[in-house]
């Protein structure tokens, strides 16, 4: 398939995603039966960002363009490719590089988000066959050019161990944080709180701790975030929400809570479920420095950085890890 090619078909994915087909939304639905945190909510919202972001057609030329993308790429690679789970199609971006460069993909997909890919790139293939070599599903990878895994810290030593004599990107556990100044709008707070409690905080980009001026007062966040407070009826996001609120209890801890989220002074980064850490700084360009070589951070949430509201909204230039994937795929 030669690039433009490659390009409609994906713009006209884009439409299938935001449309109404039956068999689609049967799709969805399974993808929740099966996910019990893919509530349906949340992947609507993944659907709608790709979308958005990623199938537009003038993004995907732009992309192309910026990368000098050939129109036919003559020697294609076979690039392994081991998805996470932790949120809808998370592993989508990855899948639309390798398309888009002229590679082949052999996928691994999480057990826990096996449901939307696979539908999504039988679709493309119904409309032209020769996805059905370009795309494909894999329980073992063996044999490929190249990887991209992702995974936490502990998996990663195993895809270090197996993919690292060969050209490679491997993730590993990354969460994102907000740096407030305490004048921040009801406004501004309350697309914080998309930042926090979108798909129950469980992607990379979700804000888990935020860096609060001296003396902040927490009352207007904790009244902006009950915009989320029907996220606590949720069995599993409660489950959590009820253990740590014990240990926090059993702990003699400080704790604060609008019901569905416990905000905790602690210096991590990362933060269980239901629980946003915080902490105080007396100077904003200390924080900024301290943090800006940090491996764990994602991204950064503040009026100067990444804006509220926006951080799982990514677009075809915002890699994970800060890993330029298209970079790395023309490499090859």
């Amino acid at each position: 398939m030669i690039l433009q090619h490659r390009v409609r078909c994906l713009h006209r994915l884009r439409g299938y995603i935001l449309g109404n087909d039956t068999s689609w939304k049967q799709v969805k639905e399974k993808a929740s039966s099966e996910n019990g945190w893919f509530i349906p909510e949340f992947v609507e919202l993944a659907l709608k960002n790709i979308a958005h972001n990623f199938l537009e057609e003038q993004y995907l030329s732009k992309w192309a363009a910026q990368y000098g993308l050939v129109e036919e790429y003559n020697n294609p690679k076979t690039v392994g490719l081991v998805t996470a789970g932790n949120i809808p199609l998370v592993g989508f971006h990855d899948v639309l590089s390798i398309f888009m460069s002229g590679h082949k993909a052999i996928i691994k997909q999480s057990s826990r988000d096996q449901v939307l890919l696979k539908h999504l790139t039988s679709v493309l293939t119904s409309w032209e066959s020769e996805v059905d070599d370009l795309i494909r599903f894999s329980d073992i990878l063996k044999n490929c050019d190249a990887y991209i895994a992702t995974g936490s810290n502990n998996t990663s030593r195993y895809f270090e161990y197996y993919f690292g004599k060969y050209p490679h990107i491997i993730r590993r556990n990354r969460t994102s944080v907000a740096i407030l100044g305490g004048d921040e709008s009801d406004y501004e707070l309350e697309k914080l709180a998309d930042d926090v409690y979108q798909f129950f905080g469980l992607g990379c980009r979700n804000v888990t701790k935020i860096y609060v001026p001296a003396n902040y007062n927490f009352e207007p966040m904790l009244l902006a975030f009950e915009r989320y407070n029907y996220l606590a009826d949720h069995h599993k996001y409660k489950n959590n929400y009820d253990y740590n609120l014990a240990i926090h209890i059993l702990n003699n801890k400080f704790y604060m809570t609008n019901g569905s989220l416990l905000l905790v002074e602690d210096s991590s980064m990362f933060s269980p479920i239901s629980q946003l850490n915080y902490e105080y700084y007396s100077d904003q360009d200390s924080i900024l420095s301290s943090i800006a070589d940090s491996q764990e951070i994602q991204s950064v949430i503040s009026r100067a950085q990444t804006p509220f509201g926006r951080s799982q909204s990514p677009g075809l230039l915002d890699y994970a890890d800060g890993v330029d994937t298209m970079a790395f795929l023309q490499s090859l």
